[in-house]
Parts: structure tokens; sequence; C-alpha cells
């Protein structure tokens, strides 16, 4: 079995160890048998959304952002066909903001996203930075996984609310999530997965990076479960982090 998995813009969108989240996914195939094929993609170069398994966007600063969204917006209506197929996509930080409506910035100037999540962010007074612990919202893991806990980093000015049409990843144990205001931290919709835990988020959650891929292979229509992995020492270092963080609030 193979599994298509594409970062998209790596050399623009990469910060705080994103990269980390294409390797940890890479690593959990190839344990299991699976051979990830993982494509890197940049501005102007053709994707096939649709033939996708699995979509990697990173965080990147303002500017680069308003770039990458024209280079989208080309291509906006095929993301949006895909994603309502079923594509899995991770979005950190400012792939997160651009799948949204726009990004308010100090300012008032508008960048306006794609409007593929009912989310919208605006620019903040102070940068929300520190670790963060998130309890999973119920139904998110689907009963598959011991933990109902993320961790990550958090590092971002902007400050994202969410629409009716949407709900958040979770609720923020320590640190500030969307916005610091409304206890929520990242969204879901469909196969979308958008939050602000750098780190990077994956090898910090193997039980997540576990979901995607499950997610990715029930899309191909396999109905297959993956092989459970000896994950011992990832469960420690994950548990460790969060009874630290829990015991420091």
């Amino acid at each position: 079995m193979k599994l298509n998995i594409c970062h998209l813009y790596p050399d623009l969108l990469d910060l705080y160890g994103d990269r980390g989240n294409i390797l940890a996914l890479a690593a959990r195939c190839r344990w299991r048998g699976i051979e990830p094929v993982i494509r890197q993609a940049s501005l102007g170069e053709d994707l096939d959304f649709m033939g996708m398994d699995i979509l990697f966007l990173g965080g990147g600063s303002d500017r680069e952002q308003g770039l990458l969204v024209q280079d989208l917006m080309r291509r906006g209506d095929e993301l949006r066909s895909a994603i309502e197929n079923g594509l899995v996509v991770l979005s950190i930080c400012g792939g997160y903001q651009m799948l949204g409506k726009f990004y308010q910035m100090a300012g008032g100037e508008k960048i306006q996203g794609l409007g593929i999540l009912d989310v919208w962010t605006s620019a903040g007074a102070k940068r929300l930075i520190g670790n963060v612990v998130v309890e999973l919202d119920e139904g998110v893991l689907n009963g598959n996984s011991k933990f109902r806990t993320l961790v990550g980093f958090e590092n971002h000015s902007g400050k994202t609310f969410l629409g009716a049409g949407v709900k958040p990843l979770g609720k923020v144990l320590v640190g500030n999530g969307n916005n610091g205001d409304d206890g929520g931290e990242g969204v879901r919709y469909r196969n979308v997965f958008g939050t602000y835990l750098h780190g990077p988020l994956l090898p910090k959650n193997p039980h997540f990076a576990d979901l995607l891929l499950e997610l990715a292979i029930l899309r191909r229509g396999l109905g297959t479960r993956l092989r459970e992995l000896d994950d011992s020492l990832e469960e420690l270092a994950h548990e460790a982090m969060v009874n630290r963080l829990l015991k420091q609030a």
C-alpha cells in the first residue's frame, strides 16, 4: 500500500520544526509496511489535490501568507472539492489561517483567505507564546486512543475565531489556543484539522498522527485498521509533558 503525502510550500511555511510532521507521518507509515510517497510542492506548481491522501500546510509570516493565498486561489475550487471528498489536511498556524475567510492586520488591512473554513483571524496586541495542552473534544479520536490530549508549542499574534459551521479540536488546559479568550484550540471540519501547535505536533502526539493515517486509509475505502506500534517511549514522553505542564499551570 502507498500513501501520497504532500508538503505544500515547504520552502515558505516551515516554522518551529513543522517539517517534523512529514517525517513523523512517513516513519509511522514505513514501520507498518506502508510506502509513503512524499511530494513537496511550492509556488506555481501543478497539483492534483484529489489524488493526494494527506496534505500538510505549515506556518509562515503574514507576508508569505499573502503570496501563498494568491497562488492557492487559482486552485481553490479543486482544493475545496478534494476536502469535501474527504482529503485529510493538517494545517498549522499560518496554514490554518489561510484556509479561513481572512486575516485582518493591525492596521486594518485584510488578507483574504481561501474561505474553506468558517474561521477568521485578527492581529492581536501581543504574541501568544508557550507550551500548550489541549483536551480533545469527544469523538475526535473515535475511541481509538487512550490519550485525549495534545501537547505542542504556540507562538502567534493572530487571534482566530470560529463560526457556527465548525468546531474546535478541543479545550485549552494550558496555554492560549485560538485566541486566548474562548478556551478553544484549533478547528476540525470533515478531515481538515487546523491548529496553532508547533513543536512539531505529530512526534509529540503519535496518536494524532495515526488518526490522520487512518482517515486517509478509510477515504481510500480500504476499511483496515492500522497495525499497532510499540509507542511506549512516545507515550511516556507525552504523559510526562502533560503532567509537568498541568502542575505548572
